[in-house]
Parts: C-alpha cells; sequence; structure tokens
C-alpha cells in the first residue's frame, strides 16, 4: 500500500509552491476556487493542514467519501471542523461529482497501470545504442532473458537476426562493463 497521505502532500506543496512563486498576489485564473478530495476526514484534515502551513488555508477544501455501506449515491462530504453532510441522490451536483470522481480514478489506474508495464518491460538492453524494441525482441526470444543476453558471447549474439558484429561487441560490451 502507498503513502496516501505522503502523495497528497507531495502533490498539494509542489502545486501551490509553484503557483505562490508564479502569483504570489493570488490575481491569475489559476488559482483553484475549491479542492475537491477523493476521501473522508482524516484526507481532509490532512490537506486542511498541508494548505495551512503553505499559507493559503482560504480555499475551501471539500472530501468525498463512499457512505458507510460504499454505494454509490450515498456519497458523504467532509469539510474540516464540521459534520459530514450528503446530497439526496437524485441531486444533479452529486451525479457531476460522481463522474468527477470516477473520471480522476480511471485516469489514476490507466496511468498506474502504464507505468507498471513500462518498468516490467523495461531491460538493460533499453539502455544500449542500437537496440531498439524490434532488436531487444529479437535477442529475448533467441536467449530468453536479459541475463541470457549478458552471458552470450559476441559470436553467440551475432546468430540473432539483425545483430551485426560490431552491434555484438556492443551490446557485449555494455552488459559486461564492470
Amino acid at each position: 500500500p502507498g503513502d496516501d497521505f505522503g502523495m497528497m502532500k507531495e502533490v498539494l506543496t509542489r502545486r501551490f509552491e509553484r503557483l505562490l512563486k508564479e502569483d504570489p498576489d493570488r490575481q491569475g485564473e489559476t488559482w483553484p476556487d475549491l479542492l475537491l478530495i477523493d476521501g473522508g476526514a482524516g484526507q481532509v484534515s490532512v490537506v486542511a493542514g498541508i494548505m495551512a502551513d503553505l499559507g493559503v488555508d482560504d480555499i475551501p477544501v471539500v472530501g468525498v467519501a463512499k457512505g458507510i455501506d460504499r454505494d454509490a449515491g450515498k456519497e458523504e462530504f467532509h469539510r474540516p471542523g464540521t459534520r459530514p453532510f450528503a446530497l439526496r441522490h437524485n441531486d444533479p451536483v452529486l451525479y457531476f461529482v460522481q463522474r468527477l470522481r470516477d473520471e480522476a480514478h480511471r485516469f489514476a489506474i490507466g496511468t498506474h497501470r502504464a507505468k507498471r508495464a513500462k518498468s516490467v518491460s523495461a531491460s538493460p538492453l533499453d539502455d544500449i545504442a542500437g537496440v531498439g524494441p524490434g532488436r531487444k525482441r529479437a535477442l529475448l526470444a533467441h536467449f530468453g532473458s536479459a541475463k541470457a543476453v549478458a552471458r552470450a558471447g559476441v559470436t553467440d549474439l551475432q546468430a540473432v537476426d539483425g545483430i551485426s558484429e560490431a552491434l555484438a561487441q556492443v551490446i557485449h560490451d555494455h552488459l559486461n562493463e564492470r
């Protein structure tokens, strides 16, 4: 599990320190009118503290959390220092906030999956000039793993389609430099 509070602190600090640097008088349109947080009282409390530390605690903070039974349509809204409140299940504002949250989740999950897929497919072969996706695929198909490619000799590397003697030497040297 990640450190949600730490990540929120990092993101908000980076964002608002940049805004304070670029627009210290807060006259521009880049300043938010409201911070809508995906979370309950704990997240709202942390965000309110971060905003106070940054001196921008006049921006309202509202957290949106699923209700006790975690059903959509029963969301609770949290503000610092107040009791949670709810909107009617057919309120258009509730519908809008649900869509906003769902889109934020979709974006975050998609970004996480793309990042994870990239890290899973990363290998030492990625750093070798002259070895692109096609040659990387050919090397891994021939040898089975990046470790096996590293153990291969120059002559063995040349046996792979698209790998010249010169490139085989570059690959061998790169993977075996110490």
